[in-house]
């Protein structure tokens, strides 16, 4: 079982992630002034190395080599060789735990105070693991020297702040935004790591179909109108919007956008950056955006009526916008605009494309197992398909992190805006189920259903999607 190789925090920060694949070490306990490790190569050259290293006495225990190998695999993960000179460049604990976090793919960092203690976990592949902890007496010096890199007040503890680092190194250069949040026990702060370099995002490999890819792209290139992609927070609703303005850039085309935060760069694309506390917020961007020659607007999101009215109104005026919605389904999108109080008219009138997507864990090819299906894996009132006898299951391997799982999918439901939809907003009928049976879209739930079907993702990855 994956558990049994689990190290506790406190342990795996007395080596680092090199030293511990270069010497083949595992860290199991400190006590009396001593480390002690185990190990598939015990020698007293290397306990001699060791100590001359940690500057500690060091006791070795011989232990499997495949056990070694299950430890190394489960807690440490390796980076990327170009990157990890990096790492030589600051002594700094904070500087080397943003680039360890970056060049592992983490998507984000969360620092965490308690009473005690304070943990550091890491955001990798859409799930949070623990990979620091801080005494409570070092813990706000950390969070001092994070807040003047970022440009926050450190005398400012009692409200939340927001602010933006760039890291630049010989070989790498990153933006990090930061959010700091009052708590009981002191400052919670999470960095979120944002890829400047946007020229890797093609729509064609992010997961559409080849005719949800059709779709799409049939619907992009209308001249104006509204898209909106729906989808909670992390499900890839950014990299789908970036993928897309890379598709339309060109020449012949003036594209703005106003984000909060700017995620990724685009060459040849003008973006403007949300600063609220100056009064520099999406509505009165999207106002000034309209005297500025527009053909294509990006909106980061739809937050509130005025920015909804604004987006329509620029729609009108014979532009593409395209922005962000936090709803569960392409239709129910429809409905949250409704609520936010648009007229159903306007938004019949210029809404060409809703579509929502999720972010599905991948099975890692070298160890995922085929089982037969049973009813009790699936929710209660799921109908299982005919079709569907057997199904993969996450197993966990050295190739994989003893995860199961070895990178991320997207999955989608587009639905376009045809006359038959415009009728049905235009009347407030948000009862679509036929609609949608007859013209054969594929929701987000079928879709899931396909990758079991395909080995590609797991039962227990889109649960939440087929018991919806």
């Amino acid at each position: 079982m994956i558990e049994n190789f689990d190290i506790a925090t406190d342990l795996l920060q007395l080596v680092s992630s090199e030293q511990a694949y270069h010497y083949r070490i595992i860290p199991v306990s400190s006590d009396n002034g001593i480390l002690h490790f185990k190990s598939d190569q015990v020698s007293e050259a290397l306990k001699q190395e060791l100590e001359i290293v940690l500057n500690q006495k060091v006791s070795l225990i011989e232990t499997q080599t495949e056990h070694i190998q299950q430890y190394l695999t489960v807690n440490f993960r390796q980076r990327n060789n170009r990157q990890s000179k990096d790492l030589h460049y600051s002594a700094d604990f904070l500087e080397k735990l943003l680039l360890t976090a970056k060049d592992i793919g983490s998507s984000d960092i969360h620092f965490e105070p308690y009473e005690h203690k304070c943990r550091v976990r890491f955001r990798l592949d859409g799930k949070l693991k623990e990979q620091f902890v801080i005494s409570s007496q070092e813990y706000p010096v950390i969070v001092n020297k994070l807040k003047i890199k970022a440009g926050l007040d450190i005398s400012e503890k009692r409200l939340p702040q927001d602010g933006r680092i760039t890291i630049k190194t010989d070989v790498n250069e990153f933006d990090i935004r930061v959010s700091s949040l009052p708590t009981l026990h002191g400052e919670k702060m999470v960095l979120r790591i944002l890829s400047k370099d946007a020229t890797h995002i093609n729509l064609e490999d992010l997961g559409f179909t080849k005719s949800e890819l059709k779709t799409y792209h049939e619907t992009i290139k209308k001249p104006n109108g509204i898209i909106l992609i729906s989808g909670p927070t992390g499900s890839g609703k950014t990299t789908t919007l970036y993928g897309t303005l890379k598709h339309l850039n060109d020449d012949q085309t003036n594209i703005l956008t106003i984000e909060d935060p700017i995620e990724y760069t685009l060459e040849g694309i003008n973006q403007v950056q949300l600063k609220e506390n100056i009064g520099l917020d999406f509505s009165s961007t999207l106002r000034t955006f309209l005297r500025q020659d527009p053909d294509i607007i990006m909106v980061g999101e739809i937050r509130d009526a005025k920015t909804a009215n604004m987006a329509i109104r620029a729609a009108l005026t014979g532009h593409l916008v395209l922005s962000t919605i936090h709803t569960n389904s392409a239709w129910a999108t429809i409905s949250r605009l409704i609520d936010m109080g648009i007229p159903p008219f306007l938004i019949a009138s210029t809404l060409n494309a809703s579509v929502a997507q999720r972010l599905v864990r991948k099975l890692c090819d070298h160890c995922k197992e085929e089982v037969k299906v049973s009813k009790d894996i699936f929710p209660s009132h799921f109908e299982i398909p005919n079709d569907l006898s057997m199904h993969y299951k996450a197993v966990g391997c050295n190739h994989c992190y003893h995860t199961g799982y070895q990178g991320r999918k997207a999955i989608y439901e587009i639905l376009p805006i045809d006359k038959t939809l415009i009728n049905h907003i235009r009347d407030n009928d948000l009862e679509i189920d036929n609609y949608i049976k007859e013209h054969n879209i594929k929701t987000l739930k079928h879709n899931a259903i396909e990758l079991i079907k395909q080995g590609i993702t797991s039962v227990d990855e889109v649960y939440a999607l087929l018991s919806d």
